[in-house]
């Protein structure tokens, strides 16, 4: 497969899972804003599209335990650093590892540079464990990309709560 053919059906794929997180905050009576931008594959990126959006901007580390065989998603404020250790320690796990490329298209359905929270809508065996880093719950509003680094939204902490109540994967608050 050539590498526009392959974009392209990265671009499909990314607007197809937006829409689906907006037909789902819809049909959760979840409002939010959404914001349009350059693509943002990392915190340096967001830096220079979140100027404006008034919400605790996210990183979402998708993580693997050492035997591969049990998966996670860690939500922390983008400010913060993550010591993987003091983590796994609080998750109950050995070592943690980032998961390839492949484990995040398999179980949340989205490629490097767009892993969000809102992939658990493709984990229909809500095989993801997620971890919200305590701190967010005191963030009025937040924001993740729609599974499409080319855009953001920003919601109330408590809708995000209301989501992951209703996409069923365990969640444990923690410390980072």
């Amino acid at each position: 497969m050539n590498d526009e053919r392959r974009t392209n059906e990265n671009v499909e794929r990314s607007t197809e899972n937006a829409e689906r997180v907006y037909e789902t905050l819809s049909r959760l009576g979840i409002s939010f804003e959404r914001h349009v931008h350059a693509p943002v594959a990392n915190v340096e990126d967001g830096m220079r599209e979140w100027t404006g959006i008034d919400a605790a901007h996210c990183k979402n580390l998708f993580l693997r335990n050492q035997k591969g065989d049990r998966h996670y998603l860690l939500i922390v404020a983008h400010t913060k650093r993550v010591d993987l250790r003091a983590v796994a320690s609080q998750m109950g796990n050995g070592k943690l590892s980032f998961a390839s490329p492949e484990r995040l298209m398999k179980w949340l359905g989205v490629a490097p540079g767009a892993v969000s929270p809102f992939g658990l809508i493709n984990d229909r065996g809500h095989h993801v464990r997620v971890f919200v880093d305590r701190d967010l719950t005191r963030a009025p509003r937040i924001s993740f990309h729609p599974n499409d680094n080319t855009r953001t939204i920003v919601l109330a902490f408590a809708d995000f709560a209301r989501f992951l109540a209703d996409c069923a994967n365990p969640v444990t608050y923690v410390d980072v």
